[in-house]
């Protein structure tokens, strides 16, 4: 995998979080950059954090979301997976070579200054808003991947949430096919219902053929 083309994805992983991650991830595919994440391997001789930073050396690009704040009922304390994980990718911008030091990322919250009363060392970090919405969540993936890689001819937010509409549509069709449930769907399974439904629909970085 090309270290321009990858994007490590940085979010919450639970079934609360799942329909935001998968717009997420189709987002980043319909652009035609491919998402790394933490998911992508079931390695248990691989330490966790490890692997994230072996991700992180290998992409370009990353997407941040720091909404998950709330205390865990069992233990009474919040999980900050994500703000380390954050700050892993900021210091390799930070202090790695040149390579690392062109790093860009988009960091999403639900609310834009929310990030303010719990990780305020990050004041001046533009935090991209996404009110737990699927839309916005594509919004700002399209609009953050069009500005980081002005070559990558895309279109609009709107067009690009149609598309995943669509592959939500014929999601199903194709996890049947796979033989697998749609509800329960890897990480690997999700990416390869992405990449078949992209045979049939060219990736949104391709354009439309012209008309007759």
């Amino acid at each position: 995998m090309a270290y321009e083309d990858n994007v490590f994805i940085n979010c919450p992983f639970d079934g609360a979080y799942q329909r935001l991650f998968r717009a997420l991830v189709f987002a980043v595919h319909d652009c035609g950059f491919v998402v790394r994440c933490a998911l992508e391997l079931d390695d248990g001789s691989e330490v966790r954090i490890d692997k994230i930073r072996r991700i992180i050396a290998e992409s370009r690009y990353g997407i941040h979301d720091i909404s998950r704040t709330e205390i865990d009922e069992g233990s009474g304390l919040p999980r900050f997976n994500m703000p380390l994980e954050l700050g892993l990718f900021l210091g390799a911008k930070q202090f790695g070579g040149p390579k690392h030091r062109a790093k860009a990322c988009l960091i999403f919250d639900r609310e834009r200054y929310r990030y303010q009363q719990f990780c305020s060392d990050i004041a001046g970090q533009d935090i991209r808003a996404h009110d737990c919405d699927e839309r916005e969540v594509i919004r700002g993936v399209r609009d953050a991947l069009r500005s980081w890689r002005p070559d990558r001819e895309l279109p609009g937010a709107r067009v690009m949430f149609d598309r995943y509409l669509g592959f939500l549509d014929v999601l199903p069709r194709i996890t049947r096919q796979m033989r697998v449930d749609s509800d329960e769907l890897t990480f690997s399974d999700l990416t390869t219902a992405i990449s078949e439904w992209l045979k049939v629909h060219a990736s949104a970085q391709e354009p439309a053929p012209a008309a007759d």
